[in-house]
């Protein structure tokens, strides 16, 4: 079994996209009425999945996404609270609408209602509903809701532990990923992605959450953002600033994805971060969409690139199914459950 770890419905019905414009206008106009949530037919939603990730799931090889709502859209920056858990339960019930009708394909992942410098009561709230009415096995964690401002404390801020707290009550991963950046400074896939996966990880080195949560667990994507590449650099950093070595402080307890889009960069990836640490992922129909002219293959297939390494079917195995189950432990527990 093949499972990607880093899916997104970039695909969504016109309906899912006017209740977020009447949403944003509203803001604008607080006169107008709160717009009703969106009415879609389960035949809208299969031609967005089928022409999109489904077709290219099958395609490309993969069996199963672990599928959350589309990062760029989450936009936790826009409006208050209100707004945002609104925004959040709409797209997390889509979410859930496409696992139910795709369940040997996709398993939901939810979107929080985060705000910037706001509660996190709302987003521990609608944790513990998509996990325990829809069955989903994680979240995505947003370390900037400014959009590129970075007004939010480190991670390892003790601001964000009663969310950990409930992460770790309800056993289920988190992976860092940021939104749109309203930020001009930073464009948001190739600048502001890349820069909160780096910043994380430097987070997490500076800290000591993992010693008050040893059961943590973190997904930094895109490869990881500038670490592998810069592996020295944090291991030098870590010895300055007088932490313990990665291995023991850090990589017990975070994971990073194979959304790498050339071979040398995969092919790093590889020999510089331990198997164990390593979850297959593609983020396809997602950042980047088109066509290597070098290859004639589509950047974000992935699985090419990690084919091509030539991994022992051992390694090949923790790569596309194992370390998934183990970081993931409520989707393995819904793997078995279907005999699988």
């Amino acid at each position: 079994m093949i499972i990607d770890c880093h899916g997104h419905q970039t695909i969504v019905p016109k309906a899912h996209l006017e209740y977020r414009e009447a949403q944003k206008a509203r803001l604008e106009n607080p006169a107008l009425p709160q717009p009703p949530k969106p009415n879609m037919s389960d035949d809208e939603i299969r031609e967005g999945i089928e022409a999109n990730q489904l077709k290219l799931l099958r395609e490309r090889g993969a069996d199963i996404t672990i599928f959350s709502p589309r990062a760029s859209k989450m936009e936790p920056h826009v409006g208050d609270e209100s707004t945002s858990l609104d925004w959040s339960i709409a797209c997390n019930d889509l979410i859930w609408r496409v696992t139910d009708l795709f369940p040997d394909n996709f398993i939901g992942v939810c979107q929080l209602p985060q705000t910037p410098r706001g509660s996190l009561d709302n987003s521990i709230a609608e944790l513990e509903r998509c996990v325990t009415e829809l069955d989903f096995v994680g979240c995505n964690l947003n370390p900037d809701p400014s959009g590129g401002h970075w007004t939010s404390p480190s991670l390892t801020d003790k601001y964000w532990y009663p969310f950990y707290e409930k992460m770790v009550e309800l056993n289920v991963p988190a992976m860092v990923h940021v939104s749109g950046s309203c930020n001009p400074t930073f464009h948001a896939t190739g600048s502001y992605y890349i820069a909160a996966d780096t910043n994380a990880f430097m987070q997490f080195i500076e800290g000591d959450l993992f010693k008050d949560f040893p059961d943590l667990r973190f997904i930094i994507p895109h490869g990881g953002g500038a670490v592998p590449y810069h592996w020295g650099r944090y291991r030098g950093l870590a010895d300055m600033l007088g932490r313990p070595t990665l291995n023991g402080h850090v990589m017990q307890n975070v994971y990073f994805d194979t959304c790498v889009y050339h071979q040398p960069g995969i092919d790093l990836l590889f020999e510089v971060i331990d198997i164990d640490n390593i979850l297959f992922g593609s983020e396809m129909v997602g950042a980047v969409r088109g066509i290597d002219p070098e290859t004639g293959q589509f950047f974000d297939d992935t699985k090419r690139y990690v084919d091509a390494l030539n991994l022992s079917d051992v390694d090949l195995a923790k790569i596309y199914e194992g370390n998934a189950r183990r970081v993931y432990p409520r989707l393995d527990s819904l793997l078995k459950k279907r005999g699988l």
